[in-house]
């Protein structure tokens, strides 16, 4: 479903910086637990390091941005075409 008005108003004046408060806090911590946690493992700038499985090519599909402006979320369940 869709939120009220008053609940996106309260989420981003109360929710949103609380949570950008602790992901701040975390990310200051991050180098120093890095360096304790396998600091050489770093899948995102050395693809070759990733453990998860590869995705075959044929199951990728181009979507258009255009083709996602008027999608009617209302419905609940998802269809497969």
């Amino acid at each position: 479903g869709s939120l009220p008005k008053w609940g996106g108003g309260e989420s981003s004046q109360f929710l949103a910086p609380k949570a950008m408060k602790k992901m701040y806090k975390a990310c200051l911590k991050y180098p120093e637990w890095k360096l304790k946690h396998n600091p050489h493992f770093k899948p995102w700038l050395f693809p070759e390091q990733s453990r998860l499985p590869a995705l075959p090519l044929s199951e990728l599909s181009l979507q258009h941005a255009d083709s996602l402006e008027n999608i009617d979320e209302r419905g609940g369940a998802e269809t497969k075409d």
